[in-house]
C-alpha cells in the first residue's frame, strides 16, 4: 500500500499521472489531505475511478488519540496515538512562553537499550513513516485547538535510526503544502550514531540537534548507553565539531544527572575538558523514576554544584525544568509496554 501522506506534491503528482490520472488531481486530494479526511470517499471532487483506485493501492496514514493525561502540576499533555495498523506510540504537549512545544515519537519502541529509559525497555516494533510523525503534531494540534509552533523528535524511537524517514518528514513538515512550521523550530536527537550526524550535517538543515552524552568518558557511557560500544566518545565527539563546522549551528548535549553515577565535581570537570572550544550547551535532566533502572536523581544541591563546575570552567549549561512528571511524560518514560487491554 503507497503512503500518499509521506509524499510532497511532485511526488504525488507522478503518481498519479503513472497511474493515469490528470496532474491536477494531485493538488485536490493534497487540499483533502490538508483538511485531515480520513477516508477517500470523503474526497468529494475526485471521480469514482479514482477514489477507487486510491482506496485499492494507497492508504491515509493516521495516529487516533485513544489516551491523553493531563497534569496537574502544568499544562503538559501526554497522547496515547493509535496507529492504522494497530501499533501505539506516545507523544507528549507542552506549553512554554514561546508557544506550544510537541515531542513526538519516530519509532515504535527502541533498539538502543539504554538503561535509564523506559522506551528501549519495551521492546521495537518499527519505525514510523514521515506522515506518521506529521500526524502526531496534527493530532494534537486538533486536540488543544492552538497551532503547534516548535517540535521536538524526543519521543520513543532513535530518530537516526530511522533516517530516511526523519528526513522525509523534516522536509514535509516545513513546507507550506504541509504544516509549514519553521525549520529553527525544530530539534532532532540522536543516541549518538555517527555516521548520520555526519550526513545529516552535510545537509545543512537549520534545525537543532541535540546529542544524548550523559557521561565523559567510555566507561561510564558504555555502562548506561550501549550504543557507546559501537561509536565511542572519541568519533561522538569528531561528529559534534564536525556537524558545527558544517552548519555553525550550536549543538546541545543531554546530560541525565544520576546521583552517584555522574554527578560529581570531579565528573563535571572531566565534562568540562572534553567539550572545551566547542560551540554546545549542556542541557542538565534529572533523572527520571524508570521501573527497573535503580537510578535516583541527583539532589537540587548537587545539580546547582554541577551546573556551577561547568560555568565556572567556560561551559554554558543550565537544568531543564521538569514537565509532566506527575504522568510520566517526562524525559526516558515515554514506553510502548501497554497492552491492547489498557486501551
Amino acid at each position: 500500500m503507497t503512503d500518499i501522506k509521506s509524499m510532497n506534491l511532485s511526488e504525488l503528482t507522478a503518481y498519479l499521472t503513472d497511474n493515469g490520472f490528470e496532474r491536477f488531481r494531485a493538488k485536490q486530494v493534497l487540499s483533502w489531505i490538508k483538511q485531515d479526511v480520513t477516508d477517500f470517499d470523503s474526497m468529494r471532487n475526485l471521480p469514482r475511478k479514482l477514489r477507487d483506485f486510491l482506496k485499492a493501492d494507497a492508504y491515509l496514514a493516521c495516529a487516533d488519540i485513544v489516551r491523553l493525561q493531563r497534569s496537574k502540576l502544568d499544562d503538559t499533555v501526554k497522547y496515547l496515538f493509535r496507529l492504522f495498523d494497530g501499533e501505539y506510540v506516545e507523544g507528549v504537549l507542552m506549553h512554554y512562553h514561546h508557544g506550544r512545544t510537541m515531542c513526538i515519537s519516530s519509532q515504535v519502541g527502541c533498539k538502543m537499550g539504554c538503561t535509564f529509559c523506559a522506551t528501549g525497555k519495551s521492546g521495537f516494533s518499527r519505525s514510523l513513516t514521515a506522515s506518521e510523525m506529521i500526524a502526531q503534531i496534527r493530532c494534537a494540534e486538533l486536540d488543544c485547538g492552538e497551532r503547534i509552533s516548535n517540535v521536538v523528535l524526543m519521543g520513543m524511537g532513535e530518530p537516526f535510526d530511522n533516517y530516511d524517514n526523519v528526513i522525509r518528514f523534516l522536509k514535509l513538515v516545513t513546507c507550506e503544502d504541509s504544516l509549514h512550521i519553521g525549520m529553527r523550530h525544530i530539534t532532532v536527537s540522536t543516541c549518538g550514531i555517527v555516521p548520520r550526524m555526519r550526513e545529516f550535517a552535510d545537509l545543512q538543515l537549520q534545525c537543532g540537534l541535540s546529542v544524548s552524552l550523559h557521561a565523559p568518558n567510555d566507561e561510564a557511557r558504555s555502562r548506561t548507553m550501549p550504543v557507546n560500544r559501537r561509536y565511542p566518545i572519541r568519533e561522538l565527539m569528531e561528529a559534534s565539531r564536525y556537524y558545527v563546522e558544517k552548519t555553525n549551528r550550536r549543538i546541545t548535549f543531554e546530560y541525565a544527572l544520576i546521583d552517584g553515577e555522574n554527578d560529581s565535581d570531579a565528573t563535571a570537570r572531566e565534562l568540562a575538558k572534553l567539550l572545551k572550544g566547542l560551540l554546545c550547551h549542556v542541557n542538565l535532566i534529572p533523572v527520571n523514576n524508570v521501573t527497573g533502572s535503580g537510578y535516583k536523581k541527583s539532589s537540587i544541591k548537587r545539580q546547582q554544584a554541577f551546573v556551577n563546575r561547568l560555568s565556572d570552567l567556560g561551559i554554558n549549561a543550565t537544568v531543564r525544568r521538569t514537565l509532566g512528571s506527575d504522568i510520566d511524560a517526562s524525559c526516558g518514560q515515554l514506553k510502548r509496554n501497554f497492552m491492547k487491554g489498557d486501551v
